[in-house]
């Protein structure tokens, strides 16, 4: 074990390698394409090129949409066992608006994965039997996803991630606190750290006070906040931080989409390593960087990653 390591309890009965996200599967409709995206998809993919082992657990309904995203799957030799499919409701889409300050998403209402089923979900998941379990805000909009991701969280042995992706108007204050409650290990921007803030009425002077009251308030393992330009830092149960800059882009920038689930993913490789938290946090900045090279949120091309692999694989092994 590596001075300043990560040290998350494992679970018995658990596969290290073996990650289930709960969540949607969306088509990121740009003013151009249509791309498959959705934070938990985007980091299952990351996640399976690393070597790991995903299980995405959501449901998408009976459309052309479906059909991609199992061929994309495929292609990806990633699990589709835990996709389920609704005939009554359809894939979930989100509208990319690009503007002067970024991106602005028109995400539709009554799609397949507001009716993720519970006992499909729980089912599928204790066969994979996770070390750790990603989940995020958006799915839980609608009561019968909520109800099966109760499910997926009760009967999970390992770690909980939760990426908070606020989306308005799909988020309101009961939605932050049960997911904080659940969580060990809790993801998200700084903007998003002001908005958790003020629901929570959390105290503090500043945004790493501000974490922290975060993190002892809800007995959190540890608090991951990226900061743009700024780069990342992580506070942990014991109150010690970790800061890491960001990466300066090695070409021109093509957008952001994705560049949060690029910095998930590579901290959560990190976590089941047991890497050191400021390398965590390097490796994380810079494939969160390189991923806004690159249009959407996933890259087309295996190539992408043969760089991290070469890096992250005898980091793994330390």
């Amino acid at each position: 074990m590596q001075k300043n390591a990560l040290k998350m309890p494992a679970a018995q009965n658990t596969n290290k390698n073996s990650i289930a996200l709960f969540g949607e599967v969306l088509a990121d409709v740009f003013p151009d394409k249509r791309i498959l995206g959705g934070a938990p998809y985007n980091v299952a993919r990351h996640l399976q090129a690393f070597g790991l082992q995903p299980l995405l657990v959501t449901r998408v309904g009976s459309d052309s949409l479906r059909d991609e995203l199992i061929a994309d799957m495929a292609r990806l030799h990633m699990d589709d066992a835990g996709v389920q499919y609704d005939l009554n409701h359809p894939s979930g889409e989100v509208l990319v608006h690009m503007t002067a300050s970024g991106h602005q998403f028109d995400i539709l209402p009554e799609q397949a994965y507001d009716y993720i089923h519970a006992g499909v979900a729980h089912m599928v998941t204790m066969q994979a039997h996770p070390s750790m379990v990603y989940f995020g805000t958006l799915a839980q909009r609608n009561l019968e996803s909520r109800l099966a991701l109760d499910s997926f969280l009760s009967k999970s042995h390992g770690s909980r991630f939760l990426d908070i992706n606020l989306r308005a108007p799909w988020y309101d204050k009961h939605i932050i606190r049960r997911s904080v409650l659940r969580a060990d290990i809790v993801k998200l921007n700084t903007e998003e750290l002001q908005v958790v803030a003020g629901i929570l009425r959390l105290v503090g002077a500043d945004k790493r006070a501000l974490g922290l009251n975060l993190v002892q308030r809800f007995n959190l393992k540890l608090l991951l906040v990226t900061d743009g330009d700024n780069g990342a830092w992580m506070l942990s149960a014991d109150g010690s931080e970790t800061q890491s800059p960001s990466h300066a882009l090695q070409g021109p920038l093509v957008d952001t989409v994705g560049a949060g689930d690029a910095f998930a993913a590579m901290c959560i490789y990190a976590i089941v390593n047991n890497w050191p938290a400021a390398l965590m946090l390097h490796r994380a900045n810079a494939f969160a960087a390189a991923l806004c090279g690159v249009r959407g949120a996933a890259p087309q091309h295996a190539d992408f990653y043969q760089p991290f692999l070469a890096e992250i694989k005898p980091a793994a092994q330390q």
